[in-house]
């Protein structure tokens, strides 16, 4: 049972939010403070918050792609320890922490989608072998065709679009929690999340998917 800390403002990590919880603002910035003061529960407590997140946005944005031996837990991983790098020179100018973790995370999925097209320019002497697991593979293949079909269809639409959709239907975000990770306000992510599943239901009616 972890002990109870002194920095004010500040709660044990049993009283946080669960991570499928509503992550605000109020909720994360004290946790930040703490842990950017270098309180080693305040770090693992902030790493329980955001992790989650992290994971599902990473998993939003690579899963259904063939990114060879990376995976989106390994992306979440690498955006995890970002985030802890760089915490001790946050400042905090009035907006969400979630806007860095998400800039975070962007980037890194950018990283890995470049990283894994300059690895496909150089020949390999094999294949690696990639069993898929489970009791049915021929369902983990539609799984992975649908999800390939899906990523294709959201890549077709504008980058603030993709955003909003991987954290609002994905990552489960709400419309306020993704503004403040978006830095925009939380009418202009509704009206952008609307206008971008109508285009979506519009290309799967074209026959688009």
């Amino acid at each position: 049972m972890m002990a109870e800390t002194a920095v004010d403002g500040y709660v044990v990590l049993e009283e946080l939010p669960r991570p499928d919880g509503k992550l605000t603002k109020e909720q994360l910035d004290p946790v930040v403070a703490a842990a950017r003061a270098g309180d080693p529960d305040a770090v693992q407590a902030l790493l329980r918050l955001i992790k989650p997140t992290v994971v599902r946005y990473c998993r939003a944005r690579i899963g259904g792609r063939d990114l060879s031996y990376l995976s989106a837990d390994d992306v979440a991983q690498e955006v995890c320890l970002a985030v802890l790098k760089v915490l001790p020179g946050y400042q905090d100018r009035g907006g969400s922490f979630l806007y860095l973790v998400r800039a975070i995370a962007a980037n890194k999925v950018a990283d890995a989608f470049r990283s894994v097209a300059r690895d496909r320019s150089k020949p390999v002497p094999e294949l690696p072998d990639r069993p898929l697991g489970g009791n049915e593979p021929e369902s983990h293949v539609l799984d992975l065709d649908l999800g390939a079909r899906l990523g294709k269809l959201m890549a077709s639409l504008p980058p603030l679009h993709q955003e909003i959709l991987s954290l609002r239907v994905v990552v489960g975000l709400s419309a306020n929690e993704t503004a403040d990770a978006l830095g925009i306000s939380a009418g202009n992510v509704r009206i952008t999340q609307y206008r971008a599943l109508t285009k979506l239901r519009g290309m799967i009616g074209d026959g688009g998917f």
